[in-house]
This record gives structure tokens, C-alpha cells and sequence, in this order.
């Protein structure tokens, strides 16, 4: 049983350091100005961060059919023989390590995400400004009308 949980556990070491690669090239296409690549690598990180929930649930029944009740594996490590629990904590650091760095690379990709949009939302309200029309304006008679900022209702015929 414990060798399943150190496969488990490798594979989760291999799909963080597969997700670690893909924020750094989100990260990329977004300094890039990409959104389509954006949007594809998106997707692919979405399905491997779903993967890996199913692995981590996977992982707690087998923890729980190790030691009823326990919900990680650092609670079992008492109860498994001393090299294989030697070979789990060594797993168990390697993840730690790999999460913190993906953490940062989110929080990174994230930061620059609402700083683009802020940009682009700061410059749609200059555009926005610039096209109302200032003042005065022709009516549809023809002659000069006040121009409201109000959004109005257009009534008419054809």
C-alpha cells in the first residue's frame, strides 16, 4: 500500500513540475500580448489542476485504508516501515517546494493579468471620453441640440 501512495505522490511531483512549466508560459504569452495562447494554455492548466485534485482525493482513501480517520500522509508516517517513510517525507518536501513555486508563478501571472486589465480599462474610458460629443451637437431636425451623457431612450419614424 505504501508504494501506491509513493506512486501517487511521484505523480504529483511530475504534474506540478508540468504545471510550474505552464504558468511560465502563460506568464510568457501574457507579457507578449497573446490572448488566444492565453486562453489554450489556460485550459490545459485547468484539466491538470483537475488531475491532480482526483489525485489528492485518491491519495486520502488510501492514506485512510493505511490508518482509519487520517487524512494526510504526514499522519502515517509513524506507521509505515522507517526507508519507506524516509522515501514519503523526501516526496512530501519535494511537493512543498514545488506548490510554493507554483504559488508564486500564479500570483505572478495574476498580478500582470489585472494590471492589463486595468490598462486596457483605463484606456476603453479615455476612448469613451473622447468620442461623447462636448457641448453641442446636431439634432436630428438639424439644428443645434444639447448633447446629454445620459444614456437616452431613441424614439422615431423611418
Amino acid at each position: 500500500m505504501e508504494s501506491r501512495i509513493q506512486e501517487n505522490l511521484s505523480r504529483q511531483q511530475r504534474a506540478l513540475v508540468l504545471l510550474a512549466e505552464l504558468l511560465d508560459e502563460e506568464f510568457s504569452y501574457l507579457k507578449s500580448g497573446k490572448p488566444q495562447d492565453v486562453s489554450r494554455i489556460e485550459i490545459s492548466i485547468q484539466e491538470l489542476l483537475r488531475q491532480l485534485a482526483m489525485e489528492r482525493v485518491s491519495l486520502r482513501s488510501q492514506v485512510q485504508s493505511i490508518v482509519p480517520g487520517a487524512k494526510r500522509v504526514r499522519e502515517i508516517l509513524d506507521s509505515v516501515p522507517v526507508e519507506e517513510g524516509d522515501a514519503l517525507r523526501d516526496l512530501l518536501l519535494k511537493l512543498d517546494g514545488l506548490e510554493q513555486l507554483c504559488a508564486r508563478q500564479a500570483a505572478k501571472n495574476q498580478n500582470l493579468v489585472l494590471a492589463l486589465f486595468d490598462q486596457s480599462r483605463k484606456l476603453l474610458n479615455f476612448l469613451q471620453e473622447k468620442i461623447q460629443p462636448k457641448g453641442t451637437a446636431y439634432s436630428a431636425k438639424g439644428r443645434m441640440a444639447r448633447a446629454s451623457n445620459a444614456p437616452t431612450l431613441v424614439s422615431g419614424r423611418l
